[in-house]
């Protein structure tokens, strides 16, 4: 099932990002922000933990069926976290020289964006959901 293999990338995804931020903010961020304090990684670390806390949503949600009317509130909050990070990571990309990581978390979060929104708008099974309106 298409939901399932996309909630197992996007648990991953944030798990990874998650682990890095909890345990090396002071590293991280200062390489992907320029001029960016390290006495302010506690701001990553929370970030990491709201990651880890979508990270467990989308892994207990790996079997259950996502898209249209099944599964709303773990899709939306999906395409919400993923599609304002792309638009977010973008809009640095356009306006200042960023490093190579920064246009891969734009790729990978426009991609789940694309993927939940799709699981949003088609359905489970590639359907047009007629509730939508």
């Amino acid at each position: 099932m298409v939901s399932s293999i996309v909630s197992q990338i996007s648990a991953l995804v944030l798990f990874v990002a998650g682990l890095v931020l909890l345990f090396a903010p002071d590293v991280v961020l200062p390489a992907v922000v320029s001029g960016f304090p390290v006495s302010g990684a506690w701001l990553g670390q929370l970030l990491a933990a709201a990651w880890f806390g979508v990270a467990a949503l989308n892994w207990l949600q790996r079997r259950v069926v996502l898209g249209g009317i099944y599964g709303r509130p773990t899709v939306l909050a999906n395409v919400a976290l993923y599609f304002i990070s792309a638009l977010s990571l973008l809009r640095v990309l356009l306006g200042h020289g960023a490093t190579p990581l920064l246009w891969l978390a734009v790729a990978v979060a426009g991609l789940l964006a694309a993927a939940y929104g799709a699981l949003l708008l088609y359905g489970p099974f590639g359907i047009p959901d007629r509730s939508t309106g």
